[in-house]
């Protein structure tokens, strides 16, 4: 019975290869991390499958959180690709599991520099709009040539929430000599007009700061956006509006001010901290 579903396995590795776009660094996690699942899960059969997760989650006991949570993530996923495939599915003992959140360290302005400087044509852009707009993947996955205009960027973001993003001349500069010399039809990163996948742009970023000795992802870039532009003095508020948060309280949560910055605020705001003319 677990033979049915190693077979399976290959075919839905096949499909997130060729059809997401998924890079084969993914793939080969993907395919450890199901042929372990499918080894300890129980499997049964009458009328439909019944999978049994307990005794594959008795087995990651003792490890990180956020790695029992990412292997129950990839052999969810494929079950769920399999009831998309009509096959009849049961998941048995299928809790989430609570895994607190963290926010990925902003990249030093000084790696990303090196990063552009070492790369060229669609990586080089990618790697400066990510920076200077501050772009979720999906966001620049599907960035249309028609959203940039008169010197700003349309963003279409989470909730169909549009925001506006000024283009800084070096970057419009930039983009105009990719524009015509890669000439894509549609959308800004595209393979025969149809816009690049998220997974295939973290994998081309992986790539470019790779080569320097950096991990870097679309969400680290993000950070350093708004991390920089806090660390300068720019208003929490304007830092929202620019990142699409539909609260300030996420934004808050998501930029930290650097203990210089926050006691230079503290010294500017508090009234015993201003210099006066006479004694306090």
């Amino acid at each position: 019975m677990k033979s049915y579903f190693k077979e399976n396995i290959e075919t839905y590795l096949y499909f997130l290869l060729h059809v997401r776009g998924y890079s084969p660094h993914t793939i080969k996690t993907y395919r450890l991390n199901l042929l372990e699942a499918v080894e300890y899960v129980s499997i049964e059969f009458d009328d439909s499958y019944k999978i049994d997760l307990i005794p594959y989650r008795m087995k990651l006991i003792g490890k990180n959180k956020k790695t029992i949570y990412k292997k129950v993530s990839i052999f969810r996923s494929f079950i769920n690709y399999l009831k998309e495939q009509k096959i009849s599915i049961y998941l048995k003992n299928d809790d989430n599991i609570k895994v607190p959140k963290s926010l990925p360290k902003p990249l030093s302005a000084s790696y990303i520099s090196e990063a552009i400087q070492s790369s060229k044509g669609s990586d080089k852009l990618m790697i400066i709009l990510f920076y200077t707009l501050g772009l979720r993947v999906s966001e620049l996955s599907k960035l249309k040539i028609e959203d940039i205009k008169d010197g700003w960027v349309r963003i279409n973001g989470k909730g169909d929430k549009i925001r506006d993003i000024p283009l800084l001349d070096e970057v419009k500069t930039e983009l105009e000599l990719y524009l015509e010399t890669f000439k894509p039809l549609v959308f800004i990163f595209e393979n025969d007009g149809v816009g690049l996948s998220e997974n295939k742009l973290r994998y081309k970023l992986s790539c470019v700061f790779k080569k320097i000795g950096i991990k870097a992802s679309p969400h680290k870039l993000r950070h350093s956006f708004a991390t920089e532009l806090l660390n300068s003095g720019a208003r929490i508020t304007d830092v929202s509006e620019l990142l699409g948060h539909s609260s300030l309280e996420t934004t808050q949560i998501y930029t930290k001010l650097s203990s210089s910055l926050k006691m230079d605020n503290y010294k500017k705001a508090h009234p015993m901290c201003k210099e006066r003319d006479g004694p306090v």
